[in-house]
């Protein structure tokens, strides 16, 4: 067993190259038109067995172990790989309690109704659409394990084909310029209901593989007890950290900040997440809220100037890392694996993209507005790959769906920001000027704010 030393030495060593590796595929990852989120994504994917382990499984295996042998033939967690999990977590959680403190909830309130049609088309196509693949691919064997029944493979596969990466999807409307538009905001409330459904669809499968469905109804529960209470009860009280004034007990200052509705917003964050991790409806959901709830003000933006760059480009490359280290691709290199990952893959892109994109526009948006949309729906991320994991982790499925779904998320991922950028070029090649609200001049709704948007890099 390495000591508390030895981990943290290998950890500072882990991080470094995390972050090189980062630097150094952003600047052809921009060339291919993705903003620097898939870069991170991808470098997961380059440290883990997939790329470096391939290449060079020694240096892989030390870098980044993942196991431990603790004699006799057993094997446990690596604490480094405990503490990239951990890392990432944080800044997870911290990173989407700014984005939620960054939301324009004056611009979703003018487009509810849109909103709501919309995440009810991004849910119930895909759900329906999954399903069918899942129950399909229950009656084929070899994708889900013995103990999973039709309808709960059907359901599995219909949260995994529903899910939107919600950090994924915030960090790339953040890096395009959209956060302030009818397009950013709407496409970041759609994934919000699209992955909270997609949860609780999770939690309903594994409760029930399990007998019980108590896990199901608490995720349900908890989470609109949740929503509730932050939103009626913690936002008054929230309400005075921006008027507050320091008495005799609050003469340290953080930068400019006040320390003690400094350490008030800390304690939101890491409460809401527990809470909503514990009920079943994971973390980002209450770190998101809590930062919709906090007051806007010259208070909240000291916070968002001072945690953006550390979160961004420190704490949250740990997470994004996390998964590709767990994950392997060699399997989908089997015909039959393969013709699946086909059949996932065009059902998974076009149930978001077609039942989105048609929605919108029937809504009254552009089809520019409508088809980017469509595109930014597709962008399940990391998200996708925790739902992967807890189903592995959980018996539910086999190694070759876990590699067919996890390839479906690196090219949908992929995709969702060139295919959103060829509607917005369109739209600037015809000539309209884009207001902050997503209105163009002609009052057609496109929700694109700048045109040079791969120079955005960190999230404002």
């Amino acid at each position: 067993m390495p000591t508390l030393l030895e981990v943290t030495t290998h950890f500072f060593l882990q991080v470094a190259v995390i972050l090189i590796t980062c630097r150094l595929l952003w600047p052809l990852f921009r060339r291919l038109g993705q903003v620097q989120v898939v870069a991170i994504m991808a470098a997961g994917f380059v440290l883990g067995p997939t790329v470096l382990g391939w290449a060079w499984p020694a240096a892989q295996e030390w870098l980044f172990p993942a196991t431990l042998d603790v004699g006799g033939g057993a094997t446990t967690t690596h604490p480094n790989l405990t503490a990239i999990y951990v890392v990432g977590q944080l800044g997870l959680v911290l990173y989407m309690f700014l984005v939620g403190a960054s939301f324009k909830l004056e611009i979703l309130r003018s487009h509810l109704g849109k909103a709501g049609a919309t995440s009810a088309a991004g849910i119930v196509v895909p759900l329906l659409l999954g399903g069918v693949v899942g129950v399909w691919l229950v009656d084929q064997g070899g994708y889900f394990t013995s103990k999973v029944s039709s309808w709960q493979g059907g359901l599995f596969l219909a949260a995994a084909v529903a899910i939107t990466a919600f950090p994924m999807l915030a960090w790339i409307i953040y890096a395009s310029g959209l956060l302030n538009t009818r397009l950013g905001t709407m496409s970041l409330s759609c994934a919000a209901v699209d992955d909270a459904c997609a949860w609780v669809l999770l939690a309903t499968v594994v409760a029930t593989t399990k007998g019980s469905m108590s896990g199901a109804l608490l995720a349900i529960g908890g989470g609109l007890a949740y929503l509730l209470f932050m939103t009626v009860v913690a936002r008054r009280f929230l309400k005075r950290l921006d008027t507050w004034t320091p008495g005799n007990g609050d003469r340290e200052r953080s930068g400019g900040l006040a320390v003690v509705p400094l350490t008030i917003v800390l304690l939101v964050v890491l409460l809401a997440s527990w809470f909503t991790d514990y009920v079943g409806i994971y973390s980002v959901f209450g770190a998101f809220v809590a930062g919709t709830v906090m007051p806007r003000g010259k208070f909240l933006d000291a916070i968002r100037e001072r945690f953006e760059p550390l979160v961004a480009y420190l704490l949250l490359p740990a997470f994004f890392i996390y998964s590709g280290l767990n994950t392997e691709l060699n399997l989908i290199f089997d015909p039959q694996v393969l013709l699946v990952a086909v059949v996932v893959l065009i059902v998974s892109f076009a149930g978001k993209f077609g039942a989105i994109g048609l929605v919108a526009r029937w809504q009254g948006m552009s089809w520019r507005e409508a088809g980017a949309m469509g595109a930014l729906a597709n962008a399940r991320g990391l998200m996708e790959l925790i739902l992967l994991n807890i189903g592995l982790s959980a018996g539910l499925i086999t190694g070759q769906l876990y590699t067919i779904l996890a390839l479906m998320t690196i090219v949908t991922t992929f995709l969702a920001t060139p295919v959103m950028r060829l509607f917005e070029r369109n739209g600037w090649k015809k000539g309209i000027v884009f207001g902050p609200s997503g209105e163009d001049h002609n009052g057609v709704g496109t929700g694109t704010v700048q045109k040079d948007a791969t120079a955005r890099e960190a999230p404002r």
